[in-house]
């Protein structure tokens, strides 16, 4: 069909012409309501960007001198981030001579691990950086 045809039938349906393949041979094209189509699709859009979970990394704090109860607690806190899918990142901040004694961290920092052991697992083992320790978690992929 013409183009001079094509856009005649839409103009007398009171619809647009719109270009659906370019680069086909001949351009394909097709007879439609053009704002109603760009409303439905921002609205898909839209939709999709809802339903979407952007993961954060939230930050827990620990020392080597913590309490088991405090210990707990932070593992509750992390283990609630972990339920809503985020990413955990536990540091233990090495002051004075704590330094000497990196060892102590790590076992914190897998004690801090096990108990969160039932949502989560580690991504990135316990790595000394500079004067502190970083370790981070990840939640356990659902089935």
């Amino acid at each position: 069909m013409s183009i001079q045809d094509a856009r005649r039938i839409a103009g007398e349906k009171e619809m647009d012409l719109c270009l659906i393949a370019p680069q086909a041979a001949p351009p394909v094209c097709k007879i439609m309501d053009y704002g109603k189509y760009r409303f439905e699709q921002q609205k898909r859009e839209k939709e999709q960007r809802k339903n979407q979970h952007v993961t954060e990394v939230k930050e827990v704090q620990l020392s080597l001198n913590i309490e088991s109860h405090d210990l707990q607690t932070k593992a509750r806190n992390a283990l609630k981030f972990l339920g809503a899918g985020n990413k955990v990142k536990v540091t233990i901040r090495f002051r004075g001579r704590e330094m000497a004694h990196p060892e102590r961290g790590i076992d914190m920092m897998l004690q801090f691990a096990e108990l969160c052991s039932e949502v989560g697992n580690i991504e990135r083992q316990p790595v000394m950086e500079s004067r502190t320790m970083l370790m981070f978690l990840a939640p356990k992929p659902t089935k």
